[in-house]
């Protein structure tokens, strides 16, 4: 069985559920968001499952589903809950094709007062691809996911940029030494139709860079 394939991004509204969706798709794979925060217009879930165009992934229910669109450990708090990283790995679904696993935020969204994301890749024991969108400021906040990647010595498989911008995608690859997987143009309307034209176009290459 393959490991698991962590989407993570450099930030918050980068595009993480769109290139997951992309990739779900293109290798047919289930696809799982353990904690979801913001639960009541609609999850991330529901929207992969809503843009897929393939019949045999599944989308797999969130274990943690929070209704204050915030930081996990705020919403989870806001509830009474407390989000337990043992009990995410415990709950990680059956899967006997690729799983995609999407999270909150960056690498260091905390979960509770001591886990953050990180410690959940850690634990699922998933590769990484990161997810960047280029914008002021964003070198650095790419830069600093890459190097908190190799300071705990997580496996990055490498990039996905949202939006075209050739100088900016070969300078984090080179700087960051992870390569580049595929370049997706940023889109007002990211339904089926352009999901399933993302996936088609890199699939070959996301095939061979993520699995």
């Amino acid at each position: 069985m393959n490991r698991p394939i962590f989407i993570t991004g450099i930030g918050t509204g980068v595009g993480k559920t769109v290139v997951a969706a992309i990739i779900t798709e293109a290798l047919e794979a289930d696809y799982w968001k353990p904690v979801q925060s913001g639960n009541e217009e609609g999850t991330d879930s529901d929207w992969v499952k809503s843009s897929l165009t393939n019949s045999v992934s599944r989308i797999h229910p969130e274990v943690y589903s929070l209704k204050m669109p915030a930081s996990p450990h705020l919403a989870a708090r806001k509830e009474n809950i407390l989000i337990s990283v043992q009990h995410i790995c415990e709950q990680k679904p059956f899967y006997n094709r690729n799983l995609i696993i999407e999270g909150a935020g960056g690498l260091m969204v905390p979960l509770n007062q001591n886990d953050f994301v990180l410690d959940m890749i850690r634990a699922l024991n998933a590769k990484l691809v990161l997810v960047s969108r280029n914008y002021l400021g964003s070198i650095n906040h790419s830069l600093l996911t890459a190097a908190l990647c190799k300071q705990y010595q997580l496996e990055v498989a490498g990039w996905v940029f949202n939006g075209y911008d050739t100088d900016y995608e070969r300078e984090i690859s080179g700087w960051s030494g992870y390569p580049l997987i595929a370049s997706i143009p940023t889109s007002d309307d990211p339904g089926k139709l352009f999901v399933k034209a993302m996936a088609d176009k890199h699939r070959d290459t996301i095939k061979k860079m993520i699995c």
